[in-house]
């Protein structure tokens, strides 16, 4: 009985932060098209999504690349077929590989620091001194972060693939001395519009995920700063988790319309 009943608890507990991640989503997202249009902002969110995580993603993104294609370079060479890895190598990389990674990356470092901003002005009442200034906590803090979210993901995806090609090129190079323009004759000749399409924008809905969930726990922070590290964490996890479920629906969904 008691089992039951934690189970209808923890159950209520999560429909009900499914519908307030829902409807702060919407707020922020609104926000975004509501003025006053505040550029200055955006752009330093920017610049905290872009310019802070961009040689993280790229160095994840090399040695991922290298590593692809040392593996498929074994597989491969079973088949007598290990020339043709740039293809493999490439579209692994521009379908999943270069968007999921960049976007766990950034979730990590961007979700956990959203988490910690916003969770430390909850707890310090910055946000309750704003909504009695009649100022809304959405519209300042969460819709610059959707927008810059949203527009820099991709972009640093489209960086993480193409450095992540390049390292596969490295292996190919030196393992199997492919010349480097019949690997990137292979890998322009097996990427098409649509390939780039569905991983470019994947990382806009992650992107907007990462911005609306680090929102959601920073402003459900309480406990002092033992909440604020608490909330990080849970921010950590819960963005990499969605990120690789609704990977998979995403993909569905690419697969179907292109």
């Amino acid at each position: 009985m008691n089992i039951l009943l934690s189970i209808d608890v923890a159950a209520k507990k999560f429909i009900l932060s499914v519908g307030q991640v829902t409807l702060l989503a919407i707020k922020g997202f609104v926000g975004i098209f509501v003025p006053p249009f505040n550029l200055k902002l955006v752009l330093r969110e920017i610049d905290n999504f872009g310019a802070g995580s961009l040689l993280l993603v790229d160095l994840i993104a090399l040695f991922t690349g290298m590593v692809m294609a040392l593996q498929t370079i074994y597989g491969l060479s079973m088949y007598g077929a290990e020339i043709y890895v740039g293809s493999v190598v490439a579209l692994s990389l521009v379908r999943e590989l270069g968007p999921v990674m960049a976007s766990i990356m950034v979730g990590a470092r961007v979700g956990s620091g959203i988490a910690a901003e916003i969770g430390a002005m909850q707890v310090t009442e910055q946000i309750d001194a704003m909504r009695a200034l009649g100022a809304s906590p959405v519209k300042k803090l969460m819709t610059p972060k959707i927008l810059a979210a949203m527009i820099t993901l991709p972009l640093l995806t489209v960086t993480a693939d193409i450095v992540g090609i390049f390292g596969g090129m490295i292996i190919a190079l030196f393992e199997l001395e492919i010349d480097r323009t019949f690997y990137i004759d292979s890998v322009l000749t097996t990427i098409t519009i649509s390939d780039l399409l569905s991983g470019i924008g994947k990382t806009v809905f992650f992107g907007f995920l990462i911005a609306v969930l680090g929102c959601y726990f920073g402003l459900q922070t309480t406990g002092g700063t033992t909440g604020v590290g608490r909330s990080t964490t849970i921010t950590v996890v819960t963005i990499s988790i969605l990120i690789l479920i609704s990977d998979f629906f995403l993909t569905k969904l690419f697969l179907i319309l292109f």
